[in-house]
């Protein structure tokens, strides 16, 4: 079975599910407004910048977990997906994962994304197998902290491996969807790299590569 890779943010969905989050938080009124959002803004930029600080960026996104119960993130997370997330899930985005399904592929969104953003929205575009940046939990509550590599950038390489060697599944034959510049180190290592809706960076290098070139929107 072929391995179809697919990233989440502005690829799958139709907007940033981590940018959106924060935003969600404000609208609470349970993190600072002013403060928040203008972190969130500045992160969301170096990001599409290329030039983000994974671990600036994720001591700023996952604090907020860290003060609160998980059955109050849970609650809050429902929310979530029923005023954000659902109304971004695209239907060319369905259709190509039950393409790929229904080929017998094995499917996996891979995501900077923490997982306890993402992990719903997974399961809600019916994808079993997750690998996303994972927030450290003691004693059954977030601390702050993520555990492991972060999968972003270089980091989805090694997380994607680390998944690889554990499932016994090489990359031949495989595609990944993505929208970003800052996803070249996975897109250069599967047979079928695609570009989905993406920046000015991505598309140029899949233009002068002969990458396959899509839109879902």
């Amino acid at each position: 079975m072929a391995l179809a890779l697919f990233d989440l943010d502005n690829t799958l969905l139709d907007g940033d599910s981590d940018y959106l989050w924060g935003q969600f938080l404000i609208e609470l009124g349970v993190v600072n407004a002013d403060t928040h959002d203008r972190e969130n803004h500045r992160f969301y930029e170096d990001y599409k910048n290329g030039t983000l600080d994974i671990d600036a960026f994720l001591a700023f996104q996952l604090a907020p977990l860290a003060q609160h119960s998980r059955t109050t993130l849970e609650a809050w997370h429902q929310q979530f997906m029923a005023e954000k997330i659902k109304a971004i899930m695209l239907d060319k985005s369905k259709q190509l994962i039950a393409q790929h399904r229904d080929a017998g592929d094995t499917l996996l969104i891979i995501t900077a994304t923490n997982r306890f953003v993402t992990g719903p929205i997974a399961t809600a575009f019916g994808i079993e197998t997750l690998i996303a940046t994972e927030p450290e939990e003691k004693d059954g509550k977030f601390s702050g902290r993520y555990s492991g590599t972060p999968c972003f950038r270089e980091g989805k390489v090694v997380r994607l491996n680390e998944w690889r060697a554990k499932n016994n599944h090489s990359l031949a034959d495989s595609y990944f969807y993505s929208d970003s510049h800052n996803d070249l180190p996975l897109l250069k290592m599967v047979d079928h790299p695609v570009a989905v809706d993406a920046d000015e960076a991505l598309t140029e290098h899949a233009q002068n590569h002969g990458w396959g070139i899509i839109s879902l929107r």
